[in-house]
């Protein structure tokens, strides 16, 4: 399996394991060495999903990106865009799910990953399950909006078609930054 397809958490406890081996001295770890890593390196696809963000915000909308990969490889990104479309169901994931899907030319996005700058609303976890999203990657969380680890948790409802393996928290300062930034110039 290509190291950029492979799920976050196996990369994250490959390079542990790595490197805690690679530290570890006479029964200790070394001095002079960190006992764990307080910050990971975004990975692209979140990166790509930001600078998608600060699109958002500079055009007024909300700062929200959304990129859709598959193999590694993006096949859609997205901004929020409900006020310049006029349509409120232009959010980020759902123009990214539906662009993947033109791009692909099918309606099922089996083994591709969503990555989002922040934890999806009901409607777009719904959109997510109906598209059959293989893994949700996202930054912040959103306790007024969020519906995947907050309010109506979608996912864990029975009547939910599919459950994608759901990542948090990936790029999660620099995501909350950009709304924090957004909203407070606005007020």
């Amino acid at each position: 399996m290509a190291e950029s397809s492979m799920p976050l958490r196996a990369c994250r406890a490959r390079f542990l394991a790595g490197n805690l081996a690679a530290r570890r001295v006479a029964g200790g770890l070394r001095a002079g060495y960190p006992q764990a890593m307080t910050r990971w390196p975004i990975p692209q696809p979140m990166q790509d999903a930001l600078a998608h963000a600060r699109l958002a915000a500079a055009s007024g909308e909300v700062p929200v990106g959304a990129v859709v990969t598959l193999g590694g490889k993006v096949i859609a990104a997205a901004h929020n865009a409900p006020r310049q479309d006029h349509d409120p169901t232009a959010h980020a994931e759902i123009v990214a799910i539906r662009a993947a899907a033109s791009a692909l030319g099918r309606e099922r996005l089996e083994s591709c990953d969503l990555w989002v700058t922040l934890e999806p609303c009901a409607m777009c976890a719904g959109a997510i399950s109906h598209a059959r999203i293989a893994r949700l990657y996202y930054a912040a969380s959103d306790p007024k909006g969020g519906a995947v680890e907050q309010g109506a948790r979608v996912f864990d409802q029975p009547q939910c078609l599919h459950r994608p393996e759901v990542y948090a928290g990936i790029g999660a300062d620099s995501a909350a930054e950009l709304l924090r930034g957004f909203f407070a110039a606005r007020r």
